[in-house]
């Protein structure tokens, strides 16, 4: 019983771990910048798009390579634009 217990804590812990941040709640993307336009926002602003896509936890999330060419995973707000999070590898 103490593995399973322990098992199943260590599955939880890591699941949170792999999750995104909360950008948004609900279904309401009246306020959302159309994807189209954002993601030719962050082109013009010179980052190499690998893929970018609608969240599930509402954000923009971003794959790709800023302007130095380094490897990123960018999640923005999708109203403001603003980074929630941002990963780069050096």
């Amino acid at each position: 019983m103490r593995k399973f217990l322990l098992a199943t804590v260590m599955i939880a812990a890591s699941t949170g771990a792999m999750a995104g941040p909360t950008c948004t709640e609900g279904d309401d993307k009246s306020n959302w910048i159309p994807k189209d336009q954002f993601e030719q926002n962050l082109l013009d602003q010179g980052y190499e798009i690998k893929k970018f896509k609608e969240s599930s936890h509402g954000c923009y999330e971003l794959y790709g390579y800023n302007q130095k060419q380094q490897r990123v995973e960018i999640y923005f707000h999708p109203e403001t634009a603003e980074i929630f999070k941002q990963e780069i590898d050096d």
